[in-house]
C-alpha cells in the first residue's frame, strides 16, 4: 500500500502489529533477531550480516523491504524466498483477524515474516526497517542487537525536516541493555545516539572510529579492501561493488565483532566467503548491479539526496566515454534536489515506473529541460533502456535509477 500511494498508507504506532502478533501467539518473541535501520544503506547491510551467518551455519531469517519483483523477496531464510502457498495460506486463515483490525500492508507483511520465521524455527532473523524505527511496524522485537547505518534526507513529511529529527525517530530502535552499532554519524545526529544509548544503558560503537578501510583495487564487479582495528587485520573481497558499500562493510564488520562477543562462531574463512558472494547468497539485487557489458549498464536504487551523490561518485569512478541516464522517479521525492545533482553533460531517457505514485515522464522531462537537460520522453522503463542501449556504444556507460521502482523493472 506505501509502494502505491506512499505517506498516507503509514500508520503511527504499533498497536495493529502488536494485536496482530498476539493472536499469532507472539512469534516475534520465539525468535532471536537483529535490527538495522538507516535512511540509506540498510538494506545492504541486511543482506551482508544475512550471509554471513548463513555461511556460518546458521538457519538465517532475512525481512526486507521494498521488494523489487516478486513479493516474496521481503521474507526469505537462508536466501530462498518464502513459498507462494504459505503467503497464501497465511491470508486466508488469518482473513478475519485482518479484517478486524484493519492492518497496513505492510504490518500483514511484518507479521507474517515473523510468523514464517517462527514456524520455521530459524536459528535467527535480520529484521530491516520500513521506515524511520520508532513506530515502525518492526519495532515490537527485542533484538540481540541494533544497528543504524546512517542518517540522511528522506520522508522528511513522515520523519521530521532536520537530521536530528531524523536521527532521534531511528534512535527509537535503541533497546534497554542491547548493544547498538552506528555505521556513520554527523555532529548534529552524534548527540541524539549518545543520548538514547545512556537513557537505555545500551552500549554503542561507531563503526567510522573503529575501523580504517583502504580500497586495493576496484571494479564494476567487485572491490578488495584492506582492513584495520583493533579486533580485525584482514584483506577482503567484496561483491557489492560501490564504493558507498565501504560504509555499509564497516557497520557490518563490528556487528558481526558484537555478535561473536555473544557468542555466535563466525569464523574469518566463513567471513571472507560470504563478503565475496553476498549477492549469490542472499539475493540482494539492484545495489550498483551490471545488467550487461559493452555497453555497460548499471541499475542502482539510491534514489535520495545521500543516494544520488554516492550514486555519481561511482559512476565518475566508472571508465567510459559518454554517458546515457535513465531516469524515473516518485511523486514525493524532492525532484527538484535531486535534478539539481545530475550531471547536465549526459544523455537522458525520461520515463515512469508503472506505480500510482510516478511522477510522469512528460512532468519530469519539462522539469528537467528548464533545469538545462538534454533528453527524451519514453512510454516505459524499459522503452527508455531499449533505447539508450541502441543509442550507446561499445564503451559508453548507460546508468538506469532515479527510484527503486525504475529499477524493479529492469532486473
Amino acid at each position: 500500500m506505501f509502494t502505491r500511494i506512499g505517506a498516507e498508507a503509514i500508520k503511527k504506532d504499533l498497536t495493529n502489529t502488536l494485536a496482530f502478533c498476539e493472536v499469532l501467539g507472539n512469534p516475534h518473541q520465539k525468535i532471536k533477531t537483529i535490527h538495522v535501520a538507516g535512511t540509506n544503506g540498510k538494506g545492504s547491510v541486511s543482506h551482508m550480516l544475512a550471509a554471513i551467518l548463513q555461511e556460518s551455519g546458521y538457519k538465517t531469517g532475512l525481512y526486507t523491504s521494498p521488494h523489487l519483483r516478486d513479493f516474496r523477496e521481503r521474507i526469505k531464510i537462508n536466501g530462498v524466498m518464502m513459498p507462494e502457498d504459505d503467503v497464501i495460506q497465511f491470508v486466508r486463515l488469518h482473513q478475519q483477524v485482518i479484517e478486524d483490525i484493519s492492518p497496513s500492508f505492510f504490518e500483514v507483511t511484518v507479521a507474517m515474516a515473523f510468523d514464517y520465521f517462527a514456524q520455521q524455527e530459524v536459528d535467527i532473523a535480520i529484521i530491516e526497517v520500513g521506515l524511520g524505527g520508532r513506530l515502525d511496524s518492526t519495532n515490537i522485537i527485542t533484538p540481540e542487537l541494533s544497528v543504524i547505518t546512517n542518517i540522511g534526507y528522506d520522508h522528511m513529511n513522515i520523519l521530521g525536516d532536520t537530521l536530528a529529527q531524523i536521527a532521534s525517530e531511528k534512535a527509537g530502535i535503541i533497546k534497554q541493555n542491547i548493544p547498538v552499532v552506528v555505521g556513520e554519524y554527523l555532529e548534529e545526529t552524534l548527540p541524539i545516539f549518545t543520548t538514547k544509548a545512556k537513557q537505555e544503558n545500551a552500549a554503542i560503537r561507531f563503526a567510522a572510529d573503529e575501523l580504517e578501510v583502504k580500497v586495493i583495487s576496484q571494479t564494476a564487479q567487485k572491490m578488495e579492501l584492506e582492513v584495520k582495528s583493533k579486533f580485525i587485520n584482514a584483506q577482503f573481497s567484496l561483491d557489492l561493488a560501490a564504493t558507498y558499500q565501504i560504509k555499509n562493510f564497516k557497520a557490518v564488520l563490528l556487528a558481526v565483532d558484537e555478535l561473536q562477543k555473544k557468542g555466535y562462531q563466525i569464523k574469518i574463512d566463513e567471513l571472507t566467503t560470504a563478503l565475496s558472494a553476498v549477492k549469490q547468497i542472499s539475493g540482494l539485487m539492484g545495489r550498483w548491479q551490471v545488467l550487461q557489458q559493452k555497453p555497460l549498464v548499471i541499475c542502482d536504487t539510491g534514489h535520495n539526496e545521500d543516494g544520488i551523490k554516492e550514486v555519481l561518485k561511482n559512476i565518475a569512478l566508472t571508465s567510459h566515454q559518454n554517458l546515457h541516464m535513465v531516469i524515473g522517479m516518485v511523486k514525493d521525492k524532492d525532484i527538484t534536489k535531486v535534478l539539481s545533482l545530475l550531471p547536465l553533460d549526459a544523455i537522458y531517457y525520461f520515463c515512469a515506473p508503472q506505480l500510482e505514485r510516478a511522477k510522469p515522464a512528460q512532468e519530469l522531462a519539462n522539469e528537467a529541460i528548464s533545469l538545462g537537460f538534454k533528453g527524451e520522453v519514453f512510454p516505459s522503463v524499459l522503452d527508455a533502456l531499449e533505447a539508450a542501449k541502441n543509442e550507446a556504444k561499445e564503451d559508453d556507460l548507460v546508468f538506469v535509477g532515479g527510484s527503486t521502482f525504475v529499477v524493479a523493472e529492469v532486473v
